[in-house]
């Protein structure tokens, strides 16, 4: 049986029944808040293995919850799932954006739900720290068991969808990658997104690298490449 522990944020008591219900069925361990407020608080005092998050919560919104989350240290590598009744581009954008790792919308099927937290707990155990080679390219030192990259020396912020972007590109100089092949080195093959929160992605990914975001090459009509 599963142990994980799983951070369900929503303010509808029979959302939070079913999913608590679906998932303890599985094995894992819940705990239900139904704030932004208490979802900051429940993440900090015991690391969750995953957050599931409503974006429409009172007070705190649930993109404030994920921003902080992903900003916060001792937090940014919890997986966080949206679980939304907004399923518009921009509202998955935004936060993918910020960070999160996938997005179910409401009405869903708990099957379906449990197959995405499942991905999301492989992936999180696949990117655990192991002996992988410390990458080291133009400006660019990137150490996939730390997640860190640094950039002259220096470190830089990156999301976990952000750094395996960039060290997918960066392993393979010159080689240029749909935003398809791009999405699913990083969140799998099964990962639905669109090809502007790629690009999104990518935005992202130059403005913190500053003037070494210019080592990724966008190449019109089929993708991105990291420069050789």
């Amino acid at each position: 049986m599963s142990k994980e522990k799983i951070l369900v944020v929503d303010d509808e008591e029979d959302i939070l029944e079913l999913v608590r219900y679906n998932l303890a069925k599985e094995g894992y361990q819940v705990k239900c808040v139904t704030s932004g407020e208490d979802a900051l608080k429940a993440a900090s005092e015991e690391t969750p293995d995953v957050v599931l998050l409503d974006l429409m919560l009172p007070g705190v919104h649930g993109l404030d919850v994920c921003r902080n989350l992903k900003s916060n240290e001792s937090t940014m590598n919890i997986p966080i799932v949206m679980l939304t009744a907004k399923g518009e581009d921009a509202d998955i954008v935004a936060g993918l954006e910020l960070g999160a790792d996938d997005y179910v919308t409401k009405p869903f099927s708990p099957r379906v739900l449990l197959a995405r937290i499942r991905v999301v707990l492989r992936r999180k155990l696949e990117t655990q720290p192991s002996e992988v080679s410390i990458l080291k390219i133009h400006d660019f030192v990137i150490n996939p068991g730390r997640h860190e990259a640094l950039v002259k020396g220096l470190p830089v912020v990156l999301t976990a969808t952000e750094f395996g972007i960039l060290h997918f590109l960066a392993r393979r100089p010159g080689w240029v990658f749909s935003r398809d092949q791009i999405i699913s080195s990083v969140k799998g093959q099964d990962y639905a997104v669109t090809d502007r929160s790629v690009d999104v992605q990518i935005v992202g990914l130059r403005k913190k690298l500053g003037q070494a975001g210019s080592f990724i090459e966008t190449v019109r009509g089929v993708g991105y490449r990291f420069k050789d």
